[in-house]
């Protein structure tokens, strides 16, 4: 019987535990405000955000931790049931690794969403990156995040996350009512300016400072990317104005273009 006892004790105090381990709490969004920055130091060793990885998942999945809680985010602020724990994709993008940028394993809409989580204080909080879009190819550029080389993430053609010091950036729309209606190509040299390419134009924004640029391209362009790609790297060139910001120009015919403006 005293062996009975214990041995029930002893799976008391386990459920207890593992309860407790897998405590969860259910996070609201917040909006973003103009270049925030998040690379912050945590204020107490045990203010720690962790990544954990879900069972055998395909694709994989993942879960956030602060301290020892589980993170939901609630997606729809006037729906409780649509919190979600599982994540798709999760990185830390300052050096400090107390900021994340998750996406959401969630298909209800045109791409599942995406956020930041970072530390605050003593505490955490969520930020959206979300922009309301109704343009006419949303569903084909709205790709969720991209790495962009080492510069950094570029989500959904809205926003620029800067590698290493977690900086975000609205990237300046060409009609504010839709996110930019093209493909990512490249960035310039000083990883500044973002070019797109929309339609049969360059539309350049300079995230930083929110200059923007749009420049025609003429003749037979090809219809592949990688073709695009080397036609502008033949035809155009990284060029400084009044402001120094690089915006691609086309080229003078005694030009001599430097291949390392495009690597």
């Amino acid at each position: 019987m005293k062996l009975f006892f214990i041995a029930a004790t002893l799976i008391t105090f386990v459920i207890g535990c593992s309860k407790k381990e897998e405590s969860t709490k259910t996070y609201i969004p917040r909006t973003l405000t103009t270049n925030e920055g998040f690379n912050r130091y945590p204020e107490q060793k045990a203010d720690s955000i962790t990544i954990v990885k879900v069972g055998n998942t395909n694709p994989e999945q993942f879960r956030i931790k602060f301290r020892d809680t589980v993170m939901r985010i609630q997606t729809d602020l006037s729906d409780q049931n649509s919190a979600n724990d599982k994540f798709t994709s999760a990185q830390f993008i300052n050096t400090q690794k107390t900021c994340l940028l998750v996406q959401l394993a969630d298909s209800t809409g045109l791409v599942a969403p995406s956020y930041l989580i970072s530390l605050k204080g003593s505490g955490i909080e969520v930020i959206s990156l979300y922009l309301a879009s109704n343009g006419s190819q949303d569903k084909k550029f709205s790709t969720g995040i991209n790495k962009v080389g080492g510069a950094g993430y570029l989500v959904d053609n809205d926003f620029f996350i800067t590698n290493v010091n977690a900086k975000v950036y609205f990237v300046k729309r060409q009609n504010p009512a839709e996110r930019i209606q093209g493909q990512f190509l490249l960035m310039s040299p000083d990883r500044q300016t973002i070019v797109f390419l929309v339609g049969k134009s360059l539309y350049q924004v300079h995230y930083t400072s929110a200059e923007v640029s749009t420049e025609s391209l003429s003749g037979d362009i090809p219809k592949d990317i990688p073709g695009v790609y080397r036609w502008i790297q033949n035809n155009y060139s990284f060029q400084k104005n009044k402001k120094g910001i690089s915006f691609l120009k086309y080229n003078d015919d005694d030009r001599i273009v430097d291949i390392k403006e495009f690597q």
